[in-house]
């Protein structure tokens, strides 16, 4: 296998995406983020990272970290409310009905998914509850843009060695819109819901109430860590607050390499990448001019398929796959002589005409815009074409664990 004149692997955080190839760090890419993130550590616990730091974020499968790390680049986004992990706080109501009971809300009573003692016990009862009218319950309202979708996301696990069937709905809409059942285990996992808002509040509400679901636990005890309330189509990283709404910036990475590092008559571009979600949006990666009038791109569309495109290419090439999952790209482009690799296959062939020049950097953008936000496993660059056996090479999986793990399954 040829060398790269560029590689990118998740091997430490700090202000810059390092690269470990050139050696030199002309290959580094600026990374920009102007406030503190979470990022999921070796140990599999929530930790804050510092503004202007990159993020080295470790996969969780059913709830245990397994596997090697990613970058991660998320979009801005805000958590709206304003005590993420005091449950004791007055914002939090605590409402019983019916036959329920008010929830018992003790701080302190375990260890969170952050790796300390500031776990919340909650104790929900609605006795032989029979109608919507018994309920416990804990909720928080807060303003939000109206008809924004919003995603609601918070830590639950057993304080028991028993399982429970709770709820979580949005308070707005507590008679069964967007109501989900879901399984409390002894382990910790986060659980998200989420819908359109038809009013300007919204809000989180988990617990206990007989509606339109069946078989919900008569009582629980349960422990809490972490709520999250978002504008946005999918959920992002823990965002902690303390009594305000706490937005965390968008993250940025661009400008690895220079002139000499690429070649603008032929090259290889891999990827190994996963999007964030199925969201509508375009995402690119480039190799480009800093502009979009020369430009090698591996990209998510708006579609939520994955693509590659060079100037001069009739067309882009499109494969139709769950994007969520992790994959390895590579794009060969050579004037009559371009083609795509996908997870070790070949998946397409073009011979168009091939027109670049001064290509001099790759960013997580096209020309400061559509920026990728996802998590990056590896990026490498070769100033010259590779054979097929070498392209096979470069986008297969060394093993069928580290297949399993990087599409996030399960090996029993």
């Amino acid at each position: 296998m040829a060398k790269p004149k560029l590689a990118l692997i998740p091997a430490a955080q700090g202000t810059k995406l390092f690269s470990v190839l050139p050696s030199d760090g002309v290959g580094d890419f600026t990374f920009t983020r102007g406030s503190v993130a979470t990022r999921i550590n070796a140990q599999g616990l929530i930790e804050n990272v510092a503004s202007g730091q990159s993020r080295l974020d470790y996969p969780l499968i059913d709830g245990v970290q397994k596997g090697c790390p990613h970058h991660i680049l998320e979009p801005a986004r805000t958590n709206l409310l304003p005590y993420s992990n005091d449950f004791s706080n007055a914002a939090w109501t605590k409402f019983g009905g019916g036959t329920g009971a008010v929830p018992i809300v003790t701080l302190n009573q375990g260890i969170s998914p952050d790796g300390t003692n500031n776990a919340t016990r909650i104790e929900f009862s609605i006795a032989a509850g029979t109608t919507t009218s018994d309920q416990s319950i804990v909720l928080d309202s807060v303003t939000v843009p109206s008809a924004d979708t919003t995603q609601k996301s918070i830590y639950l696990k057993s304080n028991t060695s028993n399982s429970y069937e709770l709820i979580i709905y949005e308070s707005t809409s507590a008679s069964g819109t967007n109501v989900k059942k879901i399984t409390v285990t002894t382990e910790w996992k986060r659980f998200v819901v989420y819908g359109a808002v038809s009013s300007t509040t919204s809000g989180l509400a988990f617990g206990l109430r007989n509606i339109s679901v069946s078989g919900v636990s008569q009582s629980a005890d349960v422990l809490v860590y972490g709520a999250q309330l978002e504008s946005g189509s999918f959920p992002t990283s823990y965002i902690p607050t303390s009594g305000t709404a706490v937005t965390r910036s968008a993250e940025t990475a661009t400008g690895a390499g220079n002139s000499t590092t690429f070649n603008d008559s032929e090259g290889v571009l891999m990827a190994e990448i996963a999007a964030l979600a199925d969201d509508g949006t375009n995402r690119y990666i480039s190799l480009s001019d800093g502009t979009t009038s020369n430009r090698v791109n591996i990209f998510f569309d708006s579609s939520n398929n994955l693509r590659g495109f060079y100037n001069g290419l009739s067309g882009s090439i499109t494969i139709n796959t769950d994007i969520k999952l992790n994959n390895k790209i590579a794009f060969k482009y050579k004037s009559g002589d371009s083609s795509f690799w996908f997870n070790g296959f070949e998946v397409a062939t073009r011979a168009d005409s091939l027109s670049l020049s001064g290509l001099d950097s790759v960013s997580f953008d096209l020309g400061g815009g559509s920026d990728f936000y996802g998590k990056t496993k590896q990026i490498q660059y070769f100033d010259s074409v590779l054979d097929s056996q070498q392209l096979e090479q470069l986008t297969s999986w060394t093993s069928f664990t580290d297949m399993a793990e990087g599409q996030l399954y399960t090996i029993e």
